[in-house]
């Protein structure tokens, strides 16, 4: 089929924090392997907003400091900032609406075709705080085209965080308490969307017929028959795995330090009396995942998904310095029980050793949770789409069914 003739679907995201990135990157797959005949793009708002890198280099990059602040643990005073910044959005958002605006009217050139594209068909947004430019800038710039953000949060954090009440705005939620927060801001019904949970890579679902633990730990230098946890804080790691390394020297660790390379240089260094695993940045995290016991690290939606998947108990913290947006998150662990949520890693040791106490209860809690996100996504939005089109042609904004998945999937 002719490129101009292809569902265009632009997945916006931002590199702050990584999961926004991986939530984008896994939904395009999930939408490439489902066979429709879609065009999944993704769009890096940073790029739309300072397409030259200027501000970037002449001031500072929002997303570098977010990310230097994660790596070194520094996320006190996290939530007046947010409201800092979404001051300065609101101050801005003119500006933003004319960027956005230009850029959703632009006609692009794909590569390889000699006709331009005649704007998206569906945007969907995998960010926080920007939900309300995007969503006005797209519907003056091409009215009726359907707009949906997609949480990659467990909750919202309202005001203004990811749900925007008022606008032509779908949500899409992976938990109740979040479609309970869409409903209660007034968001219509027929808007809000229930997934079984957030999204995760689609190779996270792959069959691991042939993947042998005991083996992997061994070709690894693990014992195969020792308990093993796995320490994981995002793609840039974050200093308290050195403190959690020295007070758990008696447990065999697998620690994933993502891009921080000095970090896992450090955590090499430091002695150890049980076998430990120190690796950086890996696109088999999947695979690492599957070689551990249970899960160390910070409440993150992501890794709590990923380990939470593949059948891990965690270990997690909640405290001044959790950041705003994942404090539902503890919360959620504790009531379903996957695991432990402690006041600080400085009781690490003690919490492994409750953990492992009573892991076989731990993971029969853990195994009856049932993420299907990533493919229940295509056909959901597959489906405001058509809605939305049959509306269009029929000259009038007919209501919209209340969503299945809303009605019938059990959000986590």
């Amino acid at each position: 089929m002719h490129e101009s003739a292809r569902v265009r679907v632009d997945l916006v995201y931002f590199n702050a924090g990584g999961g926004h990135r991986a939530s984008a990157q896994a939904l395009q797959q999930s939408i490439a392997d489902s066979g429709r005949d879609w065009d999944g793009r993704l769009l890096n708002l940073s790029d739309v907003l300072d397409p030259n890198g200027k501000l970037r280099r002449r001031a500072f990059s929002p997303e570098s400091y977010y990310n230097a602040r994660l790596a070194h643990g520094l996320t006190l005073g996290m939530h007046a900032e947010l409201r800092v910044l979404q001051a300065l959005i609101q101050l801005l958002q003119p500006s933003l609406m004319r960027t956005l605006q230009q850029y959703w009217k632009r006609d692009e050139c794909p590569q390889g075709s000699a006709e331009p594209s005649r704007g998206p068909d569906l945007v969907v947004s995998l960010i926080p705080n920007f939900n309300r430019a995007l969503c006005l800038s797209l519907a003056a710039a091409h009215p009726g085209v359907p707009y949906v953000t997609v949480l990659t949060d467990l909750a919202d954090h309202p005001p203004h965080f990811w749900m925007e009440p008022g606008l032509p705005q779908h949500v899409v939620c992976g938990t109740e308490h979040a479609v309970a927060q869409a409903l209660a801001a007034g968001i219509a019904p027929a808007r809000v969307h229930a997934t079984s949970g957030m999204i995760i890579r689609p190779d996270f679902y792959r069959l691991a017929e042939g993947f042998d633990q005991a083996a992997s730990r061994a070709a690894h230098g693990l014992d195969p028959k020792r308990p093993t946890g796995v320490v994981m804080f995002g793609g840039h790691g974050a200093r308290a795995m050195l403190s959690i390394a020295e007070r758990l020297a008696d447990q065999q660790l697998i620690l994933l330090c993502g891009h921080n390379q000095r970090l896992a240089e450090r955590l090499r260094a430091l002695p150890a009396r049980a076998p430990r695993l120190v690796l950086g940045f890996t696109q088999q995290v999947a695979d690492v995942l599957r070689m551990a016991d249970y899960f160390i690290g910070k409440p993150g939606p992501g890794s709590l998904s990923e380990a939470l998947h593949l059948g891990l108990p965690v270990v997690v913290t909640r405290n001044a310095w959790t950041m705003p947006q994942e404090r539902y998150n503890t919360q959620w662990v504790r009531e379903r029980g996957f695991g432990l949520v402690l006041p600080s890693f400085r009781q690490v040791a003690d919490g492994v050793e409750r953990l492992l106490a009573d892991l076989p209860a731990y993971r029969e809690r853990v195994a009856a949770l049932r993420n299907r996100a990533v493919f229940e996504l295509p056909p959901l939005l597959e489906r405001i789409l058509r809605e939305s089109r049959d509306s269009a042609q029929a000259g009038a904004d007919g209501p919209l069914a209340l969503s299945s998945a809303a009605r019938g999937v059990r959000a986590g």
